[in-house]
């Protein structure tokens, strides 16, 4: 198969130690073609901010893909989980495409991106994944073991409200983030969540930024 991937592909070649899963070539198709769908619709629905290919590969698709190992120990076959603001379906998408054995919902409130999203999810032959369009605050709530999100920052009890809202009881945040400090500093800024949140570290192929999963369990 064609190099498709650039250096992503080669990352998720050896990436079992980092990611804990097995990337067939199957996979690494389908993740060539679902960024090559944001590469073609990226222009006219500004999805993604990327400067070219490979930050595109590394800093979203790999990104998104960094905490499939966690993930797995973390929750139970058959889980529903949400990913809040999917926007370009990141990191849904990627998730989806390897977490088989767990139902999606991909949450976006604007239209053109929920369009880009149900289009993209029946060209994958993402059967297990919907799309919603809607804002999170109007979503029918209590249906998710897990919501995943990449691009709120930073959380404040409004948002974790409307985000603790989605969750069925003993459901579970994951917030992707990066540096340590910074995390710290936002989370002892929200009191009613002490003792109920923890930072893991991911590794990201390619990208020597710090990363994290934050874990935020509903009070």
């Amino acid at each position: 198969m064609p190099d498709l991937l650039g250096p992503g592909i080669e990352a998720l070649r050896k990436a079992d130690a980092d990611f804990d899963r097995h990337f067939s070539e199957d996979r690494l198709f389908e993740l060539a073609r679902y960024r090559q769908e944001i590469e073609t619709w990226n222009p006219e629905y500004r999805l993604v901010g990327a400067k070219d290919r490979r930050e595109l590969t590394v800093k979203h698709i790999l990104d998104s893909l960094a905490p499939v190992g966690l993930l797995s120990r973390l929750l139970e076959a058959g889980s529903a989980l949400a990913d809040v603001g999917s926007g370009a379906g990141l990191p849904g998408i990627p998730l989806a495409l390897i977490l088989r054995e767990y139902r999606f919902t991909l949450i976006e409130a604007r239209g053109k991106r929920a369009k880009f999203l149900a289009e993209t999810a029946g060209l994958l032959g993402l059967t297990h994944t919907r799309v919603e369009r809607t804002d999170m605050e109007q979503a029918v709530p209590g249906r998710f073991r897990a919501a995943v999100f990449r691009a709120f920052k930073p959380l404040e009890p409004k948002l974790l409200g409307a985000l603790f809202r989605l969750l069925a009881p003993e459901g579970i945040l994951a917030a992707y983030k990066g540096r340590r400090d910074k995390i710290d500093a936002e989370m002892q800024a929200i009191p009613f969540l002490s003792g109920l949140w923890e930072a893991i570290p991911l590794r990201v192929p390619f990208l020597e930024e710090e990363r994290h999963l934050v874990i935020i369990r509903r009070p």
